[in-house]
């Protein structure tokens, strides 16, 4: 795992993001404050967006895919949160 202290933080976000299956509730709430609270770059904007995508706002995702740079996911969450978590490791 990356010493990087923001890759740690943002493999916490995705860890909360699957213990909490795939679904808003208390860890999904922690997932995005941590994105929130480091708007502006790019793998939290992009954790955001995955955020989003669980609640089903569709809209919102797409907002937080251009601020991180990166075009809509076709990937199913399951497996985008998979491929952000291993290039992070």
């Amino acid at each position: 795992m990356s010493s990087d202290p923001d890759a740690a933080e943002a493999l916490e976000a995705l860890t909360l993001l699957r213990a909490n299956d795939y679904s808003p509730g208390p860890q999904w709430k922690k997932a995005h404050e941590i994105a929130q609270a480091h708007e502006g770059e790019a793998v939290f904007d992009h954790i955001h967006a995955i955020v989003h995508r669980i609640e089903g706002d569709e809209g919102n995702a797409r907002y937080w895919y251009h601020r991180a740079g990166i075009e809509p996911s076709e990937a199913s969450i399951v497996d985008e949160l998979e491929a952000l978590s291993a290039s992070l490791s």
